[in-house]
């Protein structure tokens, strides 16, 4: 078969666009691997920091990786909507710190509560009948029972469901409240000076009490502590605190010393700031005084009882310097704190 002019062009054509379309699709595969190798570290960021998060909604239970730091954000992202009323463990703001996080919603539902002639309509997501009492204004002391009445008429309640309170006299009231946890900060040598880190979420403590109520023309005017009881104690917040701070390049031979010496990392800016003030890091420092050698020593031959290489030897100075700055002032930062007041120390 033989193909007209026409035909041919029409082929040429084809083939060059297709040609462009393969090389286009290459070099846009190729550029995007190269940008998310080597151009952008937050990308690759976000891709570690993932996590599988599973989202539990009755009967519904939905698994998504996401790169959320909250309950909150993590249901955004999901695109679940929560109503007014509805209740979510943990709550909204729990930062998702592990991976497998689960997140549970409990949707409200319509109920009514009578209380005698009280009758109470309102959306609840509760189960427990304390909860729903109290979502419905009411409280329930001991001894009082409140449970579902059925068959109720559809007219009456339409779809909600209905409770009953039943007062049975009692005026002592048992509950559970919440213990607020506390917050410890922690040193951290290996973290940059002005940056912190939460180590440890902290969680309220759970403690069962109970009260005797007082009442005068049938309200509430007092309450009196009968008994306490801790169900769960409190989780303190542990927030790490950077101390390490850079150490300026010319100083790196006096902190090999100080660090051979025995001076901490949690120490050592500290330990080298009173040395560059004192001596300039210099082992054979001496001054009209008779102060002598990196920690200015009066006299220097006090260093002799840490080695007899006490004039020449860095590592020797700073040893004694260690015994003289805890001895005298109970550490570095407090020795530095010092010559900062004094202009010595």
């Amino acid at each position: 078969m033989r193909l007209t002019y026409r035909t041919k062009k029409i082929l040429d054509c084809v083939m060059v666009i297709s040609l462009i379309v393969v090389v286009s699709v290459v070099f846009a595969v190729l550029s995007r691997s190269t940008f998310a190798e080597g151009n952008d570290s937050s990308v690759a960021q976000e891709v570690l920091s993932a996590k599988y998060v599973t989202f539990y909604d009755g009967e519904d239970k939905l698994t998504v990786k996401t790169e959320a730091r909250t309950v909150a954000d993590a249901i955004e992202r999901a695109n679940i909507v929560i109503n007014d009323g509805d209740k979510v463990e943990p709550g909204l703001d729990t930062e998702i710190m592990a991976d497998n996080f689960h997140i549970n919603i409990y949707r409200a539902r319509p109920v009514v509560v009578r209380d005698g002639s009280v009758e109470k309509y309102i959306m609840t997501a509760n189960y427990d009948y304390k909860d729903i009492a109290a979502d419905a204004g009411l409280t329930l002391y001991d001894g009082d029972e409140m449970e579902i009445i059925p068959n109720v008429s559809f007219l009456e309640s339409g779809m909600s469901t209905t409770y009953e309170v039943t007062r049975n006299g009692g005026r002592t009231l048992t509950i559970e409240e919440e213990i607020g946890f506390g917050e410890r900060t922690e040193r951290d040598v290996n973290l940059a000076s002005g940056t912190s880190e939460v180590r440890q979420l902290g969680e309220v403590g759970v403690k069962r009490v109970s009260y005797n109520i007082l009442y005068i023309d049938n309200k509430e005017v007092s309450r009196e502590l009968i008994g306490e009881e801790i169900i769960r104690e409190p989780v303190d917040r542990v927030v790490a605190i950077g101390v390490k701070k850079s150490i300026p390049p010319e100083w790196g031979s006096c902190a090999d010393w100080a660090r051979a010496a025995g001076v901490s990392e949690a120490d050592l800016s500290a330990a080298l700031d009173l040395i560059y003030h004192e001596s300039g890091c210099r082992v054979d420092a001496a001054n009209a005084s008779g102060a002598y050698g990196i920690p200015q020593a009066l006299p220097g031959s006090k260093m002799a009882s840490v080695g007899s290489d006490w004039a020449t030897n860095p590592v020797t100075q700073i040893k004694w310097m260690i015994g003289y700055v805890n001895g005298r002032y109970g550490g570095w930062q407090q020795a530095l704190d010092y010559w900062y007041s004094h202009g010595w120390y």
